[in-house]
């Protein structure tokens, strides 16, 4: 098994147009693996604005999905993993935030349904994603050919709780697509995403939408790759771009070998605390 893997990042501009969207994340993903990728991975809600009154709108179920298929034959024809952001996924009458995750021929391997509901009133923010999406309630890792990967969709990665479950299932890279915004992302995103890699010792990718000023959620940008030791090794600014990163395996091995924290943890203490 070989320990280098390159992913790329694409950080697209979501427009309130599902076309126009699927036909951007097609060539974005074309793109990315021209250049070498063999993971691409898109935003949160590639294919709709992030505005719970346009969920209902866009939501698609999974066997009649047109953004699944489309995405589907891009990593199918370019023998590529694809990480498919998340759209609004219409399921027994309810809708989730889902991210879909493709194999190289371009089937659907698991899917993720985000979590944990971004429900919050702070300064120049009142969103109430459960207004229209139901939480999904499942830890997703999933095994590619030559990583583990865990999946979470943007508040998700609020919750450390999350990410250790994934790492105790051998995950090597999270990937979360998110959408912080313009309050949220200067303030936290790079510290969270950094904070999830070093808990956790694994690579984290957090991809973005770029920012679109003529949505009525703006999204923060700068997709970001961090490593096991907490370094950012690729961060996008705010525009429509992709960055690209190579997986280490061996440098996460010794990572986790020189500082062992998941060896160290105390979980006799840990469950007389929970009890």
């Amino acid at each position: 098994m070989k320990d280098n893997f390159m992913i790329g990042l694409c950080q697209m501009k979501v427009l309130d147009d599902k076309w126009l969207n699927l036909g951007k994340a097609i060539d974005m993903i074309d793109r990315t693996a021209k250049k070498g990728a063999e993971m691409v991975i898109l935003p949160e809600m590639f294919n709709c604005p992030y505005d719970t009154n346009k969920f209902k709108a866009y939501a698609e179920s999974r066997d009649s999905s047109k953004s699944l298929k489309a995405v589907s034959n891009a990593a199918k024809n370019h023998g590529v993993y694809l990480v498919a952001g998340s759209i609004p996924e219409l399921l027994d009458g309810k809708i989730y935030n889902s991210c879909f995750i493709f194999d190289r021929k371009g089937q659907i391997i698991d899917v993720h349904r985000k979590m944990h509901l971004f429900d919050v009133d702070i300064p120049d923010i009142e969103f109430k994603e459960s207004d229209t999406i139901t939480a999904g309630n499942r830890v997703t890792v999933v095994d590619t050919d030559p990583i583990k990967i865990g999946v979470a969709i943007c508040y998700d990665m609020r919750f450390p709780e999350l990410f250790r479950l994934m790492a105790l299932k051998d995950a090597d890279i999270m990937v979360v697509p998110g959408a912080f915004n313009m309050t949220t992302g200067p303030a936290h995103w790079k510290t969270t995403v950094r904070a999830r890699a070093i808990d956790n010792q694994t690579y984290v990718a957090a991809v973005s939408p770029a920012r679109n000023k003529d949505l009525s959620y703006v999204a923060y940008g700068h997709s970001i790759i961090v490593d096991p030791w907490g370094k950012v090794i690729g961060e996008a600014g705010y525009g429509e771009e992709v960055i690209y990163a190579t997986i280490d395996i061996s440098y996460l091995k010794n990572v986790r070998e020189e500082l062992p924290l998941l060896k160290n943890r105390r979980t006799d203490i840990y469950e007389l605390i929970e009890k």
